[in-house]
């Protein structure tokens, strides 16, 4: 069975696609569980469409555009609230609400017939392309690299930032170098599973894991793992039903979360 799946080139690719991903969504997602920057993350994913959009407007690869648009806004969010004093909420409705409203502009101002954005919107791992596996292999090994050669500074980033100014260290080039690897992470997940739903699979798996787990660094290799499963195992099911893949892959991260957490509630009552 899986052998007559992984005879076909668009499956390798997405096979390939779930796997890079997977490193990126167990890493970056533990970070943005435990750091509560869910909401902001959903702000950034939105924001991108306005670049995806001026991508197909220009006639460039729209992930490169949506690439620049997430991580300028995710450069200004900080910068704006800290001069501004403004709601983190209320600036990030507007980014929000400005990205959709540019990219759905973008599409309507494209010459011809307008593209399908149901692949951006909802995610469609089966039709990546080779530039798309490219720069999620670049991120992963960078975001790898990052984490892996200041482990020790990133955990004092996320559970004590006093610490890092003790010993002098300015906690401002962390936040700058996160912010950035997060708004590059989620524009290359949308094309796994799409706008509206790639903060889910960032932050379910982690959550998943975190049930189970204290450590930063189990969580990230469980959030990887599980990430991994749900996706290959979503996109299994979606190629043999005939359904949409980015649903299935979360929808399968959801059901796996629900029996974790069932499991773990009755095994604390037991």
């Amino acid at each position: 069975m899986i052998n007559a799946i992984i005879n076909y080139g668009f499956m390798q690719r997405a096979l390939l696609a779930a796997i890079l991903a997977s490193i990126l969504s167990g890493i970056i997602g533990a970070v943005i569980v435990e750091k509560k920057l869910v909401s902001m993350s959903g702000g950034i994913a939105h924001t991108s469409f306005g670049g995806i959009g001026l991508g197909y407007l220009l006639k460039i690869p729209p992930i490169i555009t949506g690439m620049m648009f997430a991580v300028i806004a995710s450069i200004s969010l900080p910068v704006i609230k800290r001069k501004t004093q403004a709601a983190s909420d209320t600036l990030i409705g507007i980014f929000w609400a400005t990205g959709m409203a540019l990219g759905i502009l973008f599409i309507g101002l494209t010459p011809g017939y307008p593209p399908d954005m149901t692949s951006y919107l909802f995610g469609d791992i089966l039709t990546v392309s080779s530039l798309y596996l490219v720069l999620l292999f670049v991120l992963s090994i960078l975001v790898l690299l990052v984490f892996i050669s200041m482990f020790n500074y990133w955990k004092a980033y996320l559970f004590d930032e006093n610490y890092l100014h003790v010993i002098g260290v300015k906690t401002a080039f962390f936040e700058r170098i996160l912010y950035i690897l997060i708004a590059l992470t989620i524009v290359l997940l949308i094309k796994v599973v799409g706008i509206i739903l790639a903060i889910a699979l960032l932050t379910i798996p982690s959550a998943i894991a975190k049930l189970y787990t204290k450590s930063l660094k189990v969580l990230m290799i469980s959030a990887s793992i599980i990430s991994l499963l749900t996706s290959i195992g979503g996109l299994i099911l979606s190629y043999y039903f005939n359904i949409p893949s980015g649903a299935t892959i979360i929808l399968l991260a959801v059901t796996v979360y629900l029996i974790a957490y069932f499991m773990k509630k009755k095994a604390l009552y037991a």
